[in-house]
């Protein structure tokens, strides 16, 4: 029976970060994982084949649209579908082989299975080569899968998830989509560059929920100009395949008939059949395993948790920053995660990002606090490349100026986020932006010019 100072449950953004982190730590490490190719959720089906794509389309729309404005004639423009869909997966596999690797590099045990759990400091590799082993300690890192919704009938070809999104064999020429959270528009985005009637349907009022509401109106009032059509306050009652032809059902609205239906109403955590039930790991209502945030500890001593699995953003970067926290804990070391300070990003095309809190969380919970805005249109790098749309807006605390919040609609967001989410780490105050020298022409100048804003002393504007 193979003895280990850590088994890995799971090898995503968290549980291959963890390994790594604790390999270096000097720890003897295993992983478990059930797919062929490491990564995860994210790498295989998830971040990275999604803005492979994202990348790909929007070249595509450029050249169909754009790129006249800056003098580039082009003629005869066509989508190769095959090809972008082709390089999508290249993108994939190298990355997962470079993580197999790094496996390698950091002398990190890999078993191919599933992991189950069945008794402290002992897992299950089921599959074809079934093995159990030992471990000191236990980190769960399973992540999380496409929830489902109550009459919508998923074929895993006309219907499906993410997954099956990703891979569309041509172009649809009528996508609904429900549910308009970040999967949703994006993957949206992507087959409407592509020529494909888009109509996203939404339980809420709004588009991205959680999101800034400010920044969320008008990344949806931007979206709206290039061919999403929104219904918003649609309660989805079905979806089924009919004659070949999907229709959806809607609770008061004639049916939608359409080619093909993206779900993304959320996700679940793969906290099943891992063995927690036998163990009795506490989990709350919706399946998230209850931790000790200070350790990552499960209410089992010496079974660890991070990632999609626990209560939280459902981010990779923030499953990263658990896995090297945990890690860096279970060696004695300080274990701690900022949660004010992770960033979250949609790739839509302006991107939209944000760290922080937004401005109706500060309202609910009674902090005063000063805005800055400054729009993109009074930055002379956005007049340069033709990237205007948009705007920064830093929210900072009204009696000791300490950034709270900064919510980014624009050009290359998901990049300027960076420094505002330094500048939260660190505590700095809305006024250590503004004397912070920003090169000139930059996007990033408009984070200064907003947080001059936040002062009402904007220089550009």
């Amino acid at each position: 029976m193979p003895e280990h100072d850590l088994v890995v449950i799971g090898a995503g953004p968290g549980g291959y970060v963890a390994a790594i982190r604790a390999a270096q730590l000097g720890m003897n490490v295993a992983c478990v994982e059930f797919e062929n190719a490491l990564g995860g959720t994210c790498l295989r089906i998830g971040c990275i084949p999604s803005k492979a794509l994202l990348e790909a389309s929007e070249l595509y729309r450029m050249a169909q649209h754009h790129l006249a404005e800056f003098g580039v004639g082009v003629e005869g423009v066509k989508l190769d579908l095959a090809t972008m869909m082709k390089r999508k997966d290249g993108v994939v596999s190298s990355l997962t082989n470079g993580i197999a690797g790094l496996f390698r590099k950091n002398k990190i045990t890999r078993y191919l299975g599933r992991g189950r759990i069945v008794a402290p400091g002992k897992v299950a590799v089921e599959g074809t080569q079934p093995i159990e082993l030992t471990a000191k300690k236990i980190l769960i890192a399973t992540g999380s899968r496409s929830a489902p919704l109550k009459g919508v009938e998923i074929d895993g070809s006309l219907i499906g998830t993410s997954t099956e999104a990703l891979a569309y064999p041509e172009v649809p020429k009528h996508l609904v989509v429900i549910g308009a959270g970040v999967i949703g528009l994006e993957l949206g985005c992507v087959w409407a560059r592509l020529g494909s009637k888009v109509t996203v349907l939404e339980y809420l009022d709004r588009i991205l929920p959680g999101m800034d509401t400010e920044i969320a109106t008008e990344a949806q009032k931007i979206l709206q100009k290039q061919g999403l059509e929104f219904r918003l306050g649609m309660r989805v009652t079905g979806a089924r395949v009919v004659n070949g032809k999907c229709v959806v059902e809607c609770d008061g609205q004639a049916p939608i008939e359409c080619d093909r239906v993206l779900l993304a109403v959320g996700r679940l955590p793969n906290t099943d059949d891992i063995g927690l039930e036998k163990l009795n790991v506490a989990r709350n209502q919706r399946g998230f395993i209850t931790i000790d945030p200070h350790s990552f500890e499960t209410s089992i001593p010496g079974i660890y948790a991070i990632g999609d699995c626990v209560p939280g953003a459902m981010l990779a970067h923030k499953a990263e920053e658990e896995g090297i926290a945990c890690a860096e804990g279970m060696a004695g070391k300080y274990c701690h995660v900022n949660y004010d300070a992770i960033p979250g990003v949609v790739y839509t095309d302006p991107e939209i990002a944000s760290v922080g809190k937004t401005e109706e969380q500060l309202k609910d919970s009674g902090i005063p606090y000063r805005k800055g805005i400054f729009p993109f249109i009074a930055n002379g790098r956005a007049k340069a490349i033709g990237r205007t749309e948009g705007r920064v807006k830093i929210l900072a605390h009204a009696e000791t100026d300490r950034v709270l919040g900064v919510h980014i609609i624009g050009a290359h967001a998901g990049d300027l986020i960076a420094e505002a989410a330094a500048a939260i780490e660190f505590g700095a105050s809305s006024e250590d932006i503004a004397r912070t020298s920003h090169a000139h022409p930059t996007l990033a100048e408009a984070i200064k010019e907003a947080a001059f804003a936040v002062d009402g002393r904007t220089i550009h504007l």
